[in-house]
């Protein structure tokens, strides 16, 4: 199993294909496929099999019970079989698939916006220059998920999601969809145009969240109990400009995430679930709408957001690795002294809200 880096799989695979043994199952432990089968195809002997892996979790859990896809891409039924007993011995939920193009479209559906939209969140802390749990707009349930969310990710090595957003094919559009989605409903927020601005945020709503979907249901104390702000704090409203842009991108793409869930990660899962929160809670999807369109104390932080959301998607769109890499350490740097807090707090939160 070559377990590197997607943008190092070409160079390594090319280094050991010849020592590969006589019929041999190789696989990629990579989030994207596409340069992990072309370096396959390209250096490997063609009578070696192929069937490859992808874990949807971090080293920071167990496999036990984690997503695992498994991915038939060229190999006998034997030796296929053979394959799935050792990767079942991870305990792992398997998905199994065919075809590495459709790994690489859910995976750029769920994760690819989903830690963009994290982390537009952090740089835009970082760039205001404070920490969310200082503020008292982000004193709420939903809002300890961003800030944990968030933080658990930068606490990670930014080549992980620089290869994800970059390499697989279908994630700019996706990262452009956002974009786009997000500059649509900011147009409409500094207008204060509300009539539009609700029918967007409506339809997008009814797209996702109809009757049909068996929802998540995040448990709202629990979400309370994970932290970082004062237990003084009042709390006040939010826009939650990232979570209406998400859902509407959604929308606008004809993606129903809840389509998805096969392939679903702890952020990914988190961030729908917050989204569902906030949309099924009309009281609170309401002070959504009119912070959101009315409420200038928020505005600046909006401005923020927005920002580094077009930073973010440029990046992205550029292709740039290394100002990917860039920009993702400088956001980790400003939050460094508590990112070990928010992994070791957003794993906790991860196992109670998935009870």
């Amino acid at each position: 199993i070559y377990c590197v880096e997607a943008e190092k799989i070409d160079e390594v695979v090319s280094a050991f294909a010849l020592s590969t043994k006589y019929g041999a199952i190789v696989a990629g432990q990579t989030s994207v496929k596409h340069p992990e089968i072309a370096a396959f195809e390209k250096y490997l002997p063609k009578e070696t099999q192929i069937v490859t892996c992808h874990s949807l979790h971090g080293p920071a859990f167990s496999p036990e019970g984690q997503t695992l896809v498994v991915v038939r891409h060229r190999s006998t039924d034997e030796v296929y079989q053979k394959a799935l007993e050792v990767y079942k011995s991870l305990k792992s939920n398997i998905i199994e698939m065919s075809d590495y193009k459709e790994h690489d479209r859910i995976v750029a559906d769920t994760q690819a916006v989903t830690h963009m939209g994290f982390e537009s969140m952090g740089s835009a802390w970082k760039n205001a220059g404070f920490f969310p749990w200082d503020n008292p707009a982000y004193a709420g349930g939903i809002d300890n998920v961003k800030i944990l969310t968030t933080l658990r990710i930068f606490s990670y090595k930014s080549h992980i999601y620089a290869g994800l957003a970059i390499l697989n094919p279908y994630a700019q559009k996706q990262v452009k969809y956002y974009a786009q989605a997000e500059s649509e409903l900011y147009k409409l927020m500094i207008c204060e145009n509300e009539t539009e601005f609700r029918a967007k945020i409506y339809a997008a709503r009814d797209f996702v969240f109809h009757e049909s979907r068996k929802l998540l249901l995040l448990d709202d104390n629990i979400m309370k109990e994970f932290s970082l702000s004062d237990a003084e704090h009042k709390q006040k409203p939010n826009s939650h400009l990232s979570l209406l842009s998400m859902v509407y991108a959604w929308y606008k793409m004809g993606v129903n995430p809840y389509d998805n869930l096969i392939c679903q990660t702890p952020p990914f899962k988190l961030r729908l679930g917050i989204a569902e929160y906030l949309f099924k809670n009309e009281e609170m999807l309401e002070e959504s709408i009119r912070t959101a369109l009315y409420d200038k104390s928020i505005r600046g932080d909006d401005l923020e957001f927005h920002t580094a959301v077009h930073e973010w998607a440029s990046i992205i769109g550029y292709g740039d690795l290394k100002g990917y890499k860039e920009h993702f350490e400088s956001a980790k740097a400003f939050f460094a002294n508590r990112l070990n807090d928010g992994r070791d707090l957003s794993a906790e939160m991860i196992k109670r809200l998935g009870k």
